[in-house]
């Protein structure tokens, strides 16, 4: 049997350390590899191979996880600072109010647009491929009850509510809704505060100012101290999200898994074109830059917990620093347009569980009330969930079915993620290029 040649040898060798050297330079690349390595620990793992009882699977997966789980509460812990002084002070360097009105409306308008369209396209994509009706026997309804009747008496209901939903997004407690975790009320406040401040002297306001400054900074830091965690944080959640959904619970909702993800590719596609179109960025050159940022986004399923990467790639994308702390903690709160559609196909999906059929009015009805809530909706793992079950039992669907949605929950809170973040990314090039070639008075 005949040796390698020497040179060979150190050919590999060489070629071996330059992929270690690029993985260990570039933390896309940690993730990919984090995700895959996690993929196929899972897969060997999880119930369908048999080697391990399920007890021993969970105990084994929540250890995996444990990583991952310092990772996002690290972020957590200076989230809500982190928001806060990047919102004060992005409004403070936005300029005069003629331009920090501009962004507000535009970013408010792109908000509304993008979500409304992606719950309109949610629907008709539901509608079109009914990707409940093949499971329909799942949850039936029980005999002599009206489904449609149901949930038309219970249209006008979320309608009821908005007053009380407005009047809620102000912070009457502001101290309890930082200790609590309240994102949106922090924006609130952080938007109240900050306008505030662009009407005050600014020699009275200089020592505030300089204390939101450091504040970001040391945030920023701790965030880049969390970086370090991120390849092994994404290794330990792939690992156990594999291990808890399987690969026959995937095969078997197929068709809504694929009904989500199709739509949540269209949005994508459609987000892409508005940034080469308006904004005036190659879609590839947006994606090259932006892959890292979005990577993390899927392995951590939370737009917030990945905002301050986000922040430094639409700096990376030719975003002023200050539109970038504005709208970028903004969008991870508000901008979720991709959760937005997530809950329309599931809201109908459930609705065909049933063997319910909404009427046009009940259909914008659900769709309007999904737009709202999904705007503000936390954007951190789970809470998609705790939306739909709200709307659902609004709208009297009953909620069985939600065992099903339950088992790839993780999976297309992961994909739709991806989707929210690229909308935050793509509004602040937006708003920065409209802004740069808005003509002066």
């Amino acid at each position: 049997m005949s040796q390698p040649a020497p040179e060979t040898t150190i050919q590999v060798a060489s070629q071996r350390f330059k992929l270690r050297a690029w993985i260990r330079t570039r933390l896309w690349a940690q993730v990919i590899a984090g995700m895959v390595l996690g993929f196929g620990l899972g897969l060997a793992l999880s119930d369908s191979t048999g080697w391990l009882s399920p007890e021993m699977s969970e105990l084994i997966g929540l250890w995996l996880a444990l990583p991952g789980q310092i990772f996002l509460a690290l972020i957590a812990m200076v989230l809500v600072p982190l928001i806060f002084a990047s919102i004060v002070g992005g409004l403070n360097g936005a300029g005069s109010g003629a331009e920090l009105r501009a962004v507000g409306l535009r970013l408010a308008a792109f908000i509304l647009v993008t979500t409304s369209a992606a719950a309109a396209l949610g629907v008709a994509l539901a509608k079109w491929l009914q990707p409940g009706a093949p499971l329909r026997t799942f949850a039936a309804v029980p005999a002599g009850a009206n489904p449609s009747a149901a949930a038309g008496d219970a249209a006008t209901q979320p309608l009821k509510h908005l007053p009380h939903l407005i009047a809620d997004i102000l912070p009457t407690n502001p101290t309890a809704s930082i200790v609590q975790g309240d994102m949106l009320a922090v924006v609130v406040l952080a938007l109240l505060v900050g306008v505030s401040v662009t009407q005050v002297d600014r020699a009275r306001v200089a020592p505030f100012l300089a204390l939101m400054d450091a504040l970001l900074s040391i945030a920023m830091n701790i965030v880049k101290w969390a970086m370090f965690l991120a390849p092994v944080a994404v290794f330990g959640l792939m690992a156990q999200l594999v291990m808890r959904v399987g690969v026959e619970t995937l095969v078997g909702i197929s068709g809504y898994v694929l009904t989500v993800l199709f739509g949540l590719g269209l949005l994508l596609v459609l987000y892409l074109a508005i940034a080469g179109l308006i904004g005036s960025i190659n879609p590839l050159r947006f994606v090259r830059i932006a892959g890292g940022n979005l990577l993390l986004a899927f392995s951590t399923s939370s737009s917030s917990a990945v905002m301050p990467v986000t922040i430094q790639t639409s700096r990376q994308l030719g975003v002023p620093q200050n539109i970038a702390n504005l709208v970028v903690p903004l969008g991870a709160t508000m901008n979720m347009a991709g959760t937005a559609l997530y809950q329309a196909v599931a809201i109908l999906f459930l609705a065909q569980l049933a063997g319910i059929e909404l009427t046009v009015t009940q259909t914008l009805v659900v769709t309007g009330t999904l737009v709202a809530s999904s705007i503000g909706a936390p954007g951190t793992p789970g809470v998609s969930i705790a939306i739909l079950i709200s709307v659902a039992t609004s709208m009297k669907i009953p909620v069985e079915g939600m065992v099903i949605i339950l088992g790839v929950d993780r999976l297309l809170d992961m994909c739709r993620t991806v989707v929210n973040v690229t909308g935050d990314l793509v509004a602040a090039v937006l708003l920065a290029d409209t802004l740069e070639t808005e003509p002066t008075a």
